[in-house]
């Protein structure tokens, strides 16, 4: 008998009889694969906050502080009562990514010492429109310098 081409009792993996071949199969010549949809994609997220004045030391400190807790910040810009936040988010939709943008700023509230300015403006899009946009010169630019800025 030659090795591979025995039956294996009930417990083994194959339910072939002795000699004979293992048939191959193959995709039909035009059959394309797909992605899956519910693979998680990029999305650019814009989350605006304002309030009561807060001292300016304490706002940029709060917010370098965010950046180091969420690692995917790219820029921030500050003011006494307002800021502006920026970064890339992965998730498998728009309403995932504007649901963790949406708890960004309560979540980290504590740990980083935010003020306590509520959520005025959100803009959540997709990889693909953020760089339309770029090249068409609409919207803010590139985030550069990456990081912590006042207006």
């Amino acid at each position: 008998m030659r090795p591979g081409t025995a039956s294996r009792s009930a417990g083994g993996a194959s339910s072939r009889a002795a000699g004979e071949e293992r048939a191959l199969t193959s995709v039909a010549a035009g059959d394309r694969y797909e992605e899956p949809k519910d693979l998680p994609r990029l999305w650019h997220v814009t989350l605006s906050v304002s309030g009561q004045e807060a001292p300016l030391k304490e706002v940029r400190r709060a917010l370098e502080q965010l950046a180091h807790d969420h690692p995917f910040l790219l820029t921030s810009r500050y003011a006494v009562d307002h800021a502006e936040i920026r970064y890339w988010e992965e998730a498998r939709d728009l309403h995932d990514a504007a649901a963790v943008a949406l708890r960004l700023w309560g979540e980290h509230r504590q740990s980083a010492g935010l003020p306590p300015w509520e959520i005025v403006g959100l803009e959540v899009i997709d990889r693909e429109t953020y760089h339309q946009r770029i090249a068409e010169g609409y919207g803010p630019p590139p985030a550069s310098p990456v990081g912590v800025h006042p207006y």
